[in-house]
């Protein structure tokens, strides 16, 4: 039986046909894009990502290949969750000689040429996601050409990637057991997005400390939210106007517990002897709400400072399966939240 021969490699040339361009533009566009128009830029790394061209580099690039730059993938900029969380990144980073670039994927179009043409021309080191609601990098670029990459935040069992972050079941079962052990029942849970994996995971640990003390899952206390204050807000007014309303509520971060309780004192509710409320972070403004909020403790500096330095061993060659690294998380009781019984 005659077997086909392998698909031939990619070339410059062929790169240059399907973009409509000359070979020199090709090189140029590598080398020196700044030389080279935006739109012709944009026809080569078109050409180069449909072609699946993975020699983007020029010899005189491969012999370097260490741009000495690391790039932030981060959901929103403007969240005050991610703040520590970079800061780590940047001080880890500047300690072993590299410049640390951020994208905001909420406030920037990741996916124009610029962005691509830096992953595809390996202008960065490595990349650091800050969680999974990011563009599809392996629908911009084939895997392959991806430089190393690690995610601090959040870990996805559908994403192979090394991991630094904490165990969000757990942290939410010992949330949720607390407030249990003041000697609430009623406790609604405002969640956020499900496409979100420690969101899911959040929802589990909740789930899971209620069975454990033999109490029914009300459907009426799960509360959709999208990690904003108003989120929050929103959804205590609708848990409020349920015929049997909760006396607690979980959040899956802090900005929407805050929502919760400026919502509560809106409609005359005292905060805690009406209404419990914890929450998920420890954002710096969590300990100046009135009154002050009960959360969970991520060790975000430390987060960042992991995921930089298991980022910079895997650049380096030091490891070659970072594997994920699972740091702790620990309630934070402050006056939100009954004492226990």
């Amino acid at each position: 039986m005659k077997q086909n021969p392998p698909p031939t490699r990619a070339t410059m040339k062929d790169v240059a046909e399907r973009a409509g361009v000359s070979t020199a533009t090709v090189s140029r566009a590598l080398a020196s894009p700044e030389k080279v128009s935006v739109s012709a830029r944009q026809k080569v790394i078109q050409a180069m990502a449909g072609l699946g061209y993975s020699s983007a580099l020029l010899p005189r690039q491969q012999k370097r290949n260490d741009s000495r730059t690391l790039l932030i993938l981060v959901p929103d900029i403007c969240d005050p969750f991610f703040y520590e969380m970079i800061r780590g990144i940047e001080i880890t980073a500047a300690a072993e000689g590299y410049l640390v670039l951020i994208g905001d994927c909420a406030h920037q179009n990741l996916q124009e040429v610029g962005f691509l043409e830096q992953i595809l021309t390996r202008q960065i080191d490595g990349l650091l996601l800050l969680g999974s609601q990011v563009p599809p990098l392996h629908e911009l670029v084939h895997r392959d050409q991806l430089p190393p990459l690690v995610m601090a935040n959040e870990f996805s069992a559908d994403l192979d990637y090394p991991t630094v972050h904490i165990d969000n079941l757990t942290s939410a079962f010992n949330a949720v057991s607390y407030l249990l052990n003041t000697g609430v029942k009623k406790i609604a849970c405002v969640t956020g997005p499900e496409s979100i994996s420690h969101c899911q995971y959040r929802k589990q640990g909740y789930i899971q400390a209620l069975r454990r003390h033999n109490i029914d899952i009300n459907p009426h206390y799960l509360a959709r939210g999208d990690f904003s204050f108003d989120s929050g807000r929103d959804a205590l007014s609708r848990l409020m106007r349920l015929p049997d309303p909760p006396d607690a509520v979980f959040c899956h971060n802090d900005l929407m517990a805050l929502g919760v309780m400026h919502q509560a004192s809106l409609l005359g509710i005292r905060i805690p002897q009406q209404l419990s409320v914890i929450g998920f972070d420890d954002i710096d403004i969590a300990r100046y709400s009135h009154p002050p909020l009960t959360t969970i403790s991520q060790p975000r500096f430390q987060i960042g400072c992991e995921a930089a330095t298991l980022l910079i061993e895997i650049i380096k060659g030091e490891r070659i399966n970072g594997g994920s690294r699972l740091l702790e998380a620990s309630l934070v009781v402050r006056q939100s939240t009954l004492a226990p019984a």
